[in-house]
């Protein structure tokens, strides 16, 4: 079904969904049978969760565990199914309890006991067939086991988009160091600690499909958090108090789940995964917006990443420079639609000015300096090299010694004794970016099937039916697919994109709006009144448009209180870097929020 290229949630949904009485209204082309997993479900017209949750709050109270509905009885949590553990946080010994792998659906997705992703590219074998990609470990703190308002830390580890088997970040005898490791800051400060897993691209099901195309991850994510409301009475630790952190494609997940709060156009999807609050009509009884978002280098809207990307890296020929533009036509040509995708969302600057491919680079080189200035603030230690002088880059894989190569500073000039920027060469930057860390393919995220090309490992694999390997999911990539037989593009359908997307039995353009966050932020969703957001100034991986647009429409939606957005000074593409700044933000919007209230009632 043909949607908008660009819309920043507005166009696209409020065609969707209109509103009775502050609350969304679904519309019929939302309630048609969807097969986007593979499977058909058959949905009924969902009535807002938050409107279904003050109604059936009361029956949430504490030390309640009764449940009207025979599915969310057998997903009550067992409050005495633990394990004590001991860890020790800055040197002082902790116990903490461990709810091991709790299956958080009623009907999980069954996956193939070998599964990608071994060592040497290999295979690995997963001992939870049943439900390991649909579990959570939960790990509460000696001072939480009687605390039902801290927060929940609620963690999601697919980096890449890739399908995340359930792990377990707190381990028995481990030391943690609070200042640089977010597990350990987190079990400091009294917070129930939960890893959670989820289907995404990658994984394979027990029937040999692909159960994991979107927006499986985030029907997971949300059917992870409605298990925390449902048993919120019984368990450590407040539903209302859920602080997603992810980093890459986590922090693209976390931000969709932040993004997307009850909105009822997943209620299919977790009906399907017998997820929590969902009732045999397909009415949702319980909530499943978030109370924070914190997100790293987030791959999100993926639909027009490739735009972003290439436009970011040609318009001042970074790719000609770098020697790294192996398909000059098909970047020009992505690049060229950069422009009108930036207009037609109608961000606006701090300034009140529109953000514009005019005045992009200016507002890039504008967060770079902010992120330079930031850095030399917070200690007389930090300084950055003189005009001439050399980064050095601190690098190395998993199992590897770290290298460190050094990189001459040709691009900022900043005073270190006034903590000031006094230059930055946009021109430079960017090559340097692209130097110390190669530029990805073109396209960036949707190339195969493009060129002949069968193995790259981008974003491609995530879209499609579960039947299918892959599906084009942007419109330059599909009217470009030359691969014959994969299902894919005009060369096999016969149709154009636009062709394509217009047929109502179309599902790929549902499923890239489903996991973008933009379409959601500034609707009726219940977007997330709290942001956290990083992206390294060396981050290659994504186009810093991306997280720059995300955190402009953030500030335009009135329901958020409180965006922390910055490019953190000379990281890459990586996450809780900063663990003792993102742990302070964390507390100080708990700290603003009060006290949370009981189970079922809506703040």
């Amino acid at each position: 079904m043909q949607r908008p290229t660009a819309s920043f949630g507005r166009d696209a949904l409020t065609r969707a969904t209109g509103k009775r009485g502050g609350h969304p209204v679904i519309s019929r082309d939302f309630l048609r049978v969807m097969a986007i997993t593979g499977s058909l479900v058959l949905t009924a017209a969902p009535v807002p969760a938050s409107v279904a949750a003050a109604a059936t709050g009361a029956a949430h109270s504490r030390g309640s565990a009764h449940f009207a509905d025979p599915q969310d009885a057998a997903l009550a949590f067992d409050s005495t199914a633990y394990t004590t553990i001991t860890v020790s946080v800055d040197g002082q010994p902790m116990n903490v309890r461990w709810y091991k792998e709790i299956c958080y659906v009623a009907n999980p997705v069954a996956a193939a006991a070998q599964q990608p992703g071994g060592p040497g590219g290999g295979s690995t074998t997963i001992p939870n067939t049943a439900c390991g990609y649909e579990s959570m470990n939960v790990f509460v703190p000696e001072s939480a086991f009687g605390n039902q308002q801290t927060p929940i830390y609620f963690a999601v580890n697919n980096s890449g988009w890739m399908a995340s088997y359930i792990k377990a970040g707190v381990t028995n005898g481990t030391s943690y160091n609070s200042a640089t490791s977010n597990v350990g800051a987190a079990l400091k400060a009294g917070y129930v600690f939960a890893d959670v897993a989820n289907r995404s691209r990658g994984l394979i099901g027990a029937d040999g499909t692909s159960p994991g195309k979107a927006p499986a991850a985030v029907a997971d994510a949300k059917a992870a958090v409605r298990y925390l409301r449902l048993n919120d009475a019984t368990m450590p630790g407040s539903a209302e108090r859920i602080v997603v952190n992810g980093t890459s494609g986590g922090g693209a997940l976390s931000s969709i789940l932040g993004a997307s709060g009850n909105s009822g156009e997943y209620n299919p999807y977790l009906a399907a995964i017998g997820a929590a609050g969902i009732d045999a009509s397909g009415r949702s009884t319980l909530r499943d917006d978030v109370f924070a978002v914190n997100a790293y280098c987030p791959i999100t809207d993926l639909g027009n990443a490739d735009r972003a990307y290439e436009w970011l890296y040609n318009i001042l020929a970074t790719r000609d420079t770098t020697g790294e533009n192996p398909s000059p036509v098909d970047a020009a040509a992505i690049a060229a639609q950069f422009p009108a995708y930036e207009k037609r969302l109608g961000l606006r600057n701090p300034d009140g000015s529109q953000l514009t491919a005019a005045n992009m680079l200016d507002t890039i080189r504008k967060e770079v300096i902010r992120s330079a200035e930031t850095y030399m603030k917070t200690d007389p230690a930090y300084t950055i090299p003189p005009l001439g002088g050399t980064f050095e880059i601190q690098s190395g894989g998993p199992g590897g010694p770290p290298t460190t190569k050094s990189y001459v500073n040709d691009w900022i000039d900043a005073d270190n004794a006034t903590d000031k920027v006094l230059s930055v060469d946009m021109a430079k930057y960017l090559a340097f970016v692209a130097t110390q860390a190669a530029l990805k393919t073109t396209p960036a995220f949707d190339a195969v099937g493009v060129n002949g090309n069968t193995t790259s490992g981008t974003e491609t694999n995530l879209f499609g039916p579960s039947t299918q390997k892959y599906m084009n999911y942007t419109e330059y990539s599909w009217n470009h697919n030359n691969v014959a037989g994969d299902g894919s593009g005009t060369d096999d359908t016969g149709l154009t994109w636009d062709q394509y997307t217009s047929k109502k039995s179309t599902t790929v353009d549902d499923q890239v709006h489903l996991i973008n966050p933009m379409d959601f932020v500034g609707t009726s969703a219940d977007t997330a009144p709290n942001w956290y957001v990083r992206n390294g100034t060396r981050d290659r991986d994504t186009s810093f448009i991306i997280s720059l647009n995300l955190d402009r429409a953030l500030e335009a939606d009135k329901q958020v209180k409180n965006v922390d957005y910055q490019l953190a000074w000379n990281q890459p593409h990586a996450g809780n870097y900063d663990v003792p700044e993102a742990m302070a933000w964390i507390a100080g919007v708990v700290r603003n929020a009060g006290t949370p209230l009981a189970p079922g009632r809506h703040e």
